[in-house]
């Protein structure tokens, strides 16, 4: 149960998320002034092949100026549900849709300023589709074994948090 603030402010409405300052006051007595990011939240997919190769994206990502590793992932539209967001993104961004999906977990990435959740899945079956970018999306995809995926993050190769949660999830289930 969360703290409810006192009044609240919409500073900047995307089409992504919406930034607020709140006033409020917390457990300690102390009334204070908070800018959140407030997110619909998002699904994340780790494609595993048969033979355990990962579907990895290496996409241009402007606010870090470079393009990073990734695996695929949304953001959830009005009234979608985490699963659906999933099944839509896979085959967007990868150009596969899977015969099975199942949830490994869920994970709050900056909890001190936004209050996204997103939720992981591994996707398994899968079956080559249409590739379906948006417009603004810059990337590849390449199969990487999941073993060597691993090996990225410890070479800091790997640095985006969803993923590296999301492949260490996956590690878990296939051994």
């Amino acid at each position: 149960m969360g703290i409810i603030p006192h009044e609240v402010w919409d500073l900047y409405k995307g089409k992504v998320f919406r930034l607020s300052k709140e006033r409020l006051t917390l457990p300690n007595g102390v009334t204070t002034e908070l800018e959140i990011i407030r997110h619909p939240g998002a699904a994340a997919i780790v494609p595993l092949l048969d033979d355990h190769r990962v579907l990895m994206i290496k996409q241009y990502r402007h606010a870090v100026g470079q393009f990073i590793w990734e695996v695929p992932a949304g953001t959830l539209n009005p009234g979608e549900s985490p699963i659906e967001c999933a099944r839509r993104e896979l085959p967007e961004e990868v150009g596969y849709r899977a015969h099975s999906f199942r949830a490994l977990g869920e994970i709050i990435p900056v909890p001190g300023y936004s209050d996204e959740h997103i939720h992981i899945f591994v996707a398994t079956g899968l079956i080559p589709d249409r590739q379906n970018l948006d417009e603004d999306e810059v990337l590849d995809v390449k199969p990487i074994p999941l073993e060597e995926a691993l090996e990225m993050v410890k070479r800091g190769e790997i640095r985006d948090a969803k993923t590296i949660i999301a492949l260490y999830f996956t590690m878990l289930q296939v051994k």
